[in-house]
C-alpha cells in the first residue's frame, strides 16, 4: 500500500492520493459506493487494479 498511495502536501491539501495522480483515496472508495465498478474507475480515473486494492486497503487503517 505505501508505494501506491502518498501524502503530500502540494498534492490536493495532503490528502491521500493514488501516486503518480491527483486522484484521492477518498474519490475511489466514494466511487465503489456510489456503485462504479472496478472497471469504471480504472477507465474513469487511469488508476489500475492494484490501486483500487491500495486505497481499500488504506481506508481500513485505525
Amino acid at each position: 500500500m505505501n508505494d501506491r498511495i502518498i501524502i503530500d502536501s502540494h498534492i490536493q491539501h495532503g490528502k491521500p492520493v493514488i501516486k503518480g495522480t491527483r486522484v484521492p483515496v477518498a474519490r475511489i472508495i466514494g466511487g465503489l459506493a456510489g456503485g462504479m465498478t472496478k472497471d469504471e474507475i480504472i477507465r474513469e480515473y487511469e488508476v489500475s487494479e492494484e490501486d483500487i486494492r491500495a486505497a481499500l486497503a488504506y481506508a481500513t487503517l485505525p
